[in-house]
């Protein structure tokens, strides 16, 4: 059976999100976290810009339209609230569990793509969807009665980043598919190029107004901003390339493989325990891709 392009990219880019998110944790101790979420946008810009012109010397740039950059502010926007709560679920329980709950983005994305978008899925992909949501709350439920009231505030933020970042895989899709012309790549590269351009500027605004002093941190951690934001680049480029090829739920529902990388990292790097809960769990995310494929 031929494997369509679009499974590979979106492996690719789960795995390099998930480098990605360890890089961006290591910046949680010298910056907020809206600081630490900004490096994942301010870094990515010229590794973005320069793979638009990479792609541009072929001698072809699509023209955007009105509706792509709508596309480009609502998503970006989803983009800056999900990685937020994102980061702020990473400085209150450990660095698996912010991710897994953020995973709820895949319904939100099935029901946001339905009704933007007009993208439907099949039913063994919604099952695919409903099993792999299973094994995301069992992963995510492995606290004890004392741990509640965190567990709840994780899951605030969870959802929230999972909301936010449903609303940004329908937007970048449309941004994409709102071009005219052009192959999947230089449509994908020049919404992420646009994208990432708003959320400097907008989150670089909120930080100078409300949080004086961050962008000075944020310049000094450099040494590990640069690689949050190249590796981020190359994830997001995956994300964008792949949701342009295929319905964007479909994508963010194969990315969740990306929860199998981050378990592994939780073992190896963080010597956190897992156990008989974890492992169903993971299963069940491996079941639920294979049903979604």
């Amino acid at each position: 059976m031929e494997i369509e392009l679009w499974i590979p990219i979106t492996i690719a880019a789960a795995f390099l999100q998930n480098v990605r998110s360890l890089l961006q944790k290591r910046l949680t101790g010298e910056l907020s976290v809206n600081g630490a979420s900004y490096v994942r946008f301010c870094y990515a810009l010229p590794f973005a810009w320069s793979y638009v012109l990479l792609l541009g010397s072929r001698g072809f740039l699509p023209v955007p339209n009105v509706e792509f950059f709508a596309y480009c502010l609502v998503g970006g926007m989803g983009q800056i609230i999900g990685t937020a709560c994102l980061v702020a679920s990473f400085t209150r329980r450990n660095f698996a569990v912010g991710t897994a709950f953020s995973k709820t983005e895949v319904a939100q994305t099935a029901l946001i793509g339905l009704v933007v978008l007009g993208d439907e899925v099949s039913i063994a992909v919604m099952s695919g969807i409903v099993v792999s949501l299973v094994g995301v709350v069992l992963l995510a439920s492995r606290f004890g009665a004392s741990e509640v009231r965190h567990l709840d505030r994780t899951m605030r933020l969870g959802l929230a980043a999972g909301a936010g970042f449903a609303v940004a895989a329908v937007s970048f899709r449309g941004a994409a598919l709102s071009l005219p012309e052009g192959d999947f790549l230089i449509r994908a590269a020049l919404a992420l190029a646009v994208s990432v351009s708003l959320q400097t500027f907008i989150m670089g605004a909120y930080l100078i107004a409300r949080e004086p002093g961050e962008l000075t941190r944020v310049v000094h951690a450099w040494p590990t901003a640069v690689w949050v934001g190249l590796v981020g680049m190359v994830a997001s480029a995956g994300w964008f390339s792949a949701m342009t090829l295929e319905n964007a739920a479909r994508v963010r529902a194969l990315g969740q493989v990306e929860l199998l990388f981050t378990f592994a990292t939780s073992i190896w790097f963080f010597k956190e325990v897992v156990g008989r809960r974890e492992v169903i769990g993971v299963l069940l995310i491996v079941l639920g891709i294979y049903l979604l494929l």
